[in-house]
């Protein structure tokens, strides 16, 4: 879904359809969708804080859509960020854990 849900937000930035959140996200610029990252981080700490559960997973939603659009707006992905993952994951020397 993340995949699906990235993919979406490269839509909106080229595309810009009328009526959409995350057009108007773009058009507000950088500085606002960063500004919107910080809220939203700072929400979900809070959330987490007064261990509300419904909020958390809810606020969490959003700060990781609110990230989608942050790195879409400087030209780069999720794809990216997993690759950094993988990378840091591999350096380490350790094994992921099977679930």
């Amino acid at each position: 879904f993340l995949g699906a849900l990235d993919a979406l937000v490269e839509r909106r930035a080229i595309e810009r359809p009328a009526q959409s959140y995350t057009t108007r996200l773009f058009d507000a610029g950088l500085p606002a969708i960063a500004q919107k990252i910080g809220e939203e981080g700072v929400e979900t700490a809070l959330a987490a804080v007064v261990e509300d559960d419904a909020a958390l997973l809810g606020e969490a939603a959003d700060l990781i859509f609110h990230l989608l659009v942050l790195l879409r707006a400087r030209n780069l992905d999720l794809a990216q960020v997993v690759e950094v993952l993988a990378r840091r994951h591999a350096e380490s020397g350790r094994e992921l854990e099977p679930d």
